[in-house]
């Protein structure tokens, strides 16, 4: 689904303008974003949780050269799917 059938189908769903839908799902996308550059989790509740991973440092391989090199810390967003989601997916 991309996002333009996502903003299509909040409006078909919700009987409302696809421009009102456009704000909606704007504003769903940018709470979401706003709570991930602070760190902090969002859980929605029969959907599943967005949350931050810290990864350390590490020590990896060039593939090409085979030689050492050192990769910084980072940090990734991960997506844990709640078990409603897992279960209606696999029914």
């Amino acid at each position: 689904m991309t996002i333009s059938e996502l903003i299509d189908h909040v409006a078909t769903e919700g009987k409302t303008t696809k421009a009102h839908a456009k704000q909606l799902v704007d504003l769903v996308f940018g709470a979401i974003h706003k709570s991930a550059g602070k760190g902090t989790e969002v859980s929605i509740p029969g959907f599943g949780k967005f949350k931050v991973q810290n990864k350390p440092a590490r020590t990896g391989r060039n593939p090409r050269t085979g030689a050492s090199l050192k990769i910084a810390a980072s940090k990734k967003l991960v997506f844990q799917p709640a078990k409603a989601l897992k279960d209606h997916v696999n029914r």
